[in-house]
């Protein structure tokens, strides 16, 4: 009795050892198939194929991190639509489901990084920003991460002031503070003082990571004209803050010009001695 009891669990072991190899390999056929429905641009099957192979293998982290990747691809940046913002929260679902199997390092910092970029695309500026910070936790020395957080900083300014430089019908030469309004502009500065103190420095850290950073610099100059418009009632300062704006301005295509210049530089040719020439 004891020896058919033993067999039988035997056999048990294996034929359960057998279905879960078997598993495997159906997930890794769906994975394969759904990268190839991405490829060609078929988000639906990609999506069908990559749940799939987390139903056959929920360890299979890459299949996560491809179905993420998927509901991206149907996601449509800017428009606040029910169906349209449930794909982005379906994406983040699926980069935290990664996160919580303690992935390696890089896998780790391109799912924060998705979860920041959807949140930001989503317009919730404040989650984006905590989760750049998280990359940050990780890679301290990433240059485009700083940068990021400079652009939602410069996005949480810029906005509001437009709206509020609308409501008060002020020209474009205006600045805000002679709007009628006396109160508009330290009201606004209150609120958006500690984005842009934010901004320039997570800019110019990022320029120090990367010393050829254009999109960085242009970002700096736009943030230095936000925190023109924040200097109330100081003339000097708005000149000095606009005056370093345009300082940036020029930097910025000094150094796309150098890039442009240096990319169109042919490379890999030299003239050669002739035969018998002293070199």
């Amino acid at each position: 009795m004891k020896m058919n009891a033993r067999a039988t669990l035997g056999l048990t072991l294996a034929l359960l050892l057998l279905c879960t190899g078997c598993n495997k390999l159906r997930a890794r056929d769906q994975l394969n198939k759904g990268v190839q429905a991405y490829k060609m641009g078929k988000f639906e099957n990609a999506i069908e194929h990559f749940k799939n192979a987390v139903a056959y293998d929920p360890n299979l982290g890459v299949a996560r991190l491809y179905l993420a990747t998927a509901y991206v691809g149907q996601y449509v940046p800017g428009v606040d639509t029910p169906e349209n913002n449930h794909s982005a929260e379906l994406a983040i679902e699926q980069y935290q489901d990664v996160l919580k199997g303690n992935p390696k390092r890089e896998t780790r910092v391109n799912s924060l990084k998705g979860i920041a970029s959807l949140y930001f695309n989503m317009k919730k500026f404040d989650l984006a920003k905590e989760y750049h910070r998280k990359v940050l936790e990780l890679d301290p020395k990433d240059p485009t991460t700083y940068y990021s957080i400079g652009v939602v900083d410069w996005t949480q300014t810029y906005q509001p002031r437009q709206l509020l430089r609308t409501e008060l019908g002020l020209k474009p030469d205006q600045p805000l503070d002679k709007a009628k309004d006396k109160t508009a502009c330290t009201t606004l500065k209150d609120k958006d003082q500690p984005f842009v103190d934010e901004g320039i420095d997570m800019l110019q850290k990022s320029l120090d990571l990367r010393k050829d950073y254009d999109d960085a610099m242009a970002y700096l100059n736009l943030m230095y004209r936000e925190k023109a418009e924040l200097d109330c009632g100081d003339a000097d300062a708005r000149q000095a803050d606009l005056k370093t704006a345009d300082d940036w301005v020029e930097k910025t295509m000094a150094t796309k010009r150098a890039k442009a210049e240096k990319q169109a530089t042919p490379g890999g040719i030299v003239l050669q001695p002739e035969p018998g020439s002293k070199q």
